[in-house]
């Protein structure tokens, strides 16, 4: 008879190209931080991780990379992942002792081959986690949106992330068709930053690109919005300060928003005329932090010619999913990969 019990603690892992987000069962979210690591390159030391390791971009000197582990939403750098999410465990468990007993779920982007979601489960494994499993981003954003997923009726969700655009007509608790696009916000920054880069002659960052995006991103004409942003002069190399529009975020997103709708649109276009019917009703579910850019909504309504439905917190949704897949069993085995640790 055995004289104690574990402590399980059940961990939901929005593992993002741009922001890590980590939901604990009974809790909620307990980490939101950009998916950044701090190492000294002599030493292979972390330095900082999440926040002030973004806070470093563009000013660390040469002994620190600053490394973004994950890119198109699947591991890039399988060491520095693992150490992150080790990171953010021992950040939200600081008091874990030989009893507590972890076990991850994890979102990864549907298109993921098997060898990149085997990827993810051992980089959770390494960060001792003691259960690892996945699921697809676009089910746990419809679950962390609300969605009765198990019902026998057609959702369309559109899951804008930082490296990949999620984009699924799910029913019956499975994925029915799915495209998963390497279009998100990161693009969307750099097309911000080369349009700065082309028009003013103004060399900014990605992250002077970013808060462009988020202050005054529009896709859709609406009132307009003004914001300085200052650079390096390309022609002086002196400091310059410019003063930029919302009129000309949406000329600079203009592609990839375009893109977005034509991948929705081929979705639709090999989508069951049943399903489709569904869609007509209750429309496309919009989440993700490109779910925020203004006007947007309006845009896909205009364009698709079907209702749009902004969840209330997009940019939770995928951790929200991804934590209570776990008290919906029924529904995460259907959708996930289950490895035991060894």
């Amino acid at each position: 008879m055995a004289l104690f019990k574990y402590l399980i603690k059940d961990v939901g892992i929005d593992l993002g190209t741009a922001n890590t987000l980590l939901y604990v069962k009974g809790v909620g979210i307990v980490a939101d931080e950009p998916s950044v690591v701090a190492v000294e390159n002599r030493t292979g030391r972390i330095i900082a991780v999440g926040i002030e390791a973004k806070e470093m971009i563009g000013k660390a000197p040469d002994t620190i990379d600053l490394i973004r582990p994950l890119q198109n939403g699947v591991v890039a750098d399988f060491d520095t992942t693992y150490r992150m999410i080790e990171y953010f465990l021992n950040k939200s468990f600081p008091k874990r002792n030989l009893f507590t007993r972890i076990r991850v779920v994890v979102s990864v982007p549907s298109e993921a081959t098997t060898v990149e979601k085997k990827a993810v489960i051992e980089a959770a494994h390494m960060a001792k986690a003691h259960d690892a499993m996945v699921i697809e981003e676009a089910v746990a954003a419809a679950i962390g949106a609300g969605l009765d997923i198990e019902e026998p009726f057609g959702h369309l969700v559109v899951d804008i992330g930082g490296g990949t655009t999620e984009i699924a007509v799910i029913s019956l608790g499975g994925i029915v068709v799915s495209k998963s696009l390497k279009i998100a916000g990161d693009k969307m920054n750099e097309a911000i930053l080369e349009y700065v880069k082309k028009n003013y002659q103004l060399a900014i960052g990605i992250s002077g690109a970013e808060s462009i995006k988020k202050q005054i991103g529009t896709v859709y004409p609406m009132e307009i919005l003004h914001m300085e942003i200052t650079g390096r002069d390309l022609v002086s190399g002196l400091p310059k300060k410019i003063r930029i529009s919302s009129r000309e975020t949406e000329m600079a997103l203009g592609e990839i928003i375009s893109n977005i709708l034509d991948g929705i649109r081929n979705i639709l276009e090999i989508t069951h005329p049943e399903l489709s019917a569904d869609i007509m009703v209750k429309g496309l579910t919009l989440t993700g932090g490109g779910a925020l850019l203004r006007g947007i909504k309006e845009l896909f309504q205009e364009h698709l010619k079907i209702p749009v439905n902004l969840v209330e917190e997009p940019l939770k949704s995928v951790a929200l999913g991804t934590g209570q897949s776990l008290e919906h069993y029924d529904v995460l085995k259907k959708q996930m990969s289950h490895v035991k640790r060894r």
